[in-house]
């Protein structure tokens, strides 16, 4: 359980709520046509590319 309420703190922190705003937000404007599908998966790869390599760094930092 410890390990669970740990998780999910980590799961809060400001880098995580930003990357997943992101993520919405161009995802949003995709299904409203307002940007190409194409532009979503380049901004959303870069994204949790980023996200994902940054949480590695930390892990073995």
């Amino acid at each position: 359980m410890a390990n669970f309420i740990k998780n999910l703190a980590n799961l809060v922190k400001v880098k995580t709520i930003v990357t997943f705003a992101v993520l919405l937000v161009f995802t949003v404007l995709s299904l409203k046509g307002e940007i190409s599908p194409d532009n979503v998966m380049i901004i959303t790869s870069s994204v949790i590319a980023f996200y994902f390599g940054t949480q590695h760094e930390k892990k073995e930092g």
